[in-house]
């Protein structure tokens, strides 16, 4: 629920545009990488870690 909350917050303070609500939604799964167990906290991170011009790239080739 508090990680929702500061979503929501995060993309209120962004704007609405498509890159605010990627980088919120990226800052909230980077914020649930850190409790993983550490032997996965590095793969976790590199899973979450596309930045918006990258997953607009592929998102255009869809």
């Amino acid at each position: 629920m508090k990680i929702a909350l500061q979503l929501i917050i995060f993309i209120m303070l962004t704007g609405c545009s498509n890159k605010g609500v990627y980088d919120g939604i990226q800052t909230s799964n980077q914020l649930e990488c850190s409790k993983v167990p550490s032997s996965h906290y590095d793969e976790c991170m590199q899973n979450v870690s596309q930045t918006y011009d990258e997953y607009e790239r592929e998102r255009e080739k869809i």
